[in-house]
């Protein structure tokens, strides 16, 4: 059985920093891609980043360039999003998702298999 388990979340100021972490169990870790999502209230679940099952390539919505760094390490089956510089704007449930050997398309919602339960990230003004 497949578990995507995110930890990291709360409540930090604006400006402030989170790192979200996300372990995963029952896959072959080294073989997924591996993607951050967040939905906030009223709002459809949009793609935030992801990285490779090398870690060769990450990609990024242009929300999160330049603030977020997506990592992971294969040998902990973790992935996690460092999250800097955080806006009110990016209070939302963020879930990791999981996708065998993606190479494209990575903000595409329906290209991944498996999903966390999601953790909340609110940023006070």
């Amino acid at each position: 059985q497949v578990q995507l388990v995110e930890s990291g979340g709360g409540l930090v100021q604006a400006g402030g920093s989170l790192r979200l972490s996300c372990v995963a169990s029952g896959l072959r870790f080294n073989t997924y891609t591996m993607g951050w999502f967040r939905q906030a209230p009223g709002k459809e679940r949009e793609f935030v980043a992801a990285i490779t099952w090398t870690g060769g390539t990450t990609d990024y919505a242009d929300s999160a360039k330049g603030r977020f760094t997506v990592s992971r390490d294969n040998a902990k089956n973790t992935v996690r999003l460092q999250m800097n510089s955080l806006k009110p704007e990016d209070t939302a449930v963020y879930y990791c998702a999981a996708s065998r050997y993606l190479s494209e398309s990575y903000y595409a919602i329906n290209r991944y298999d498996y999903w966390g339960q999601g953790t909340q990230v609110t940023v006070s003004s």
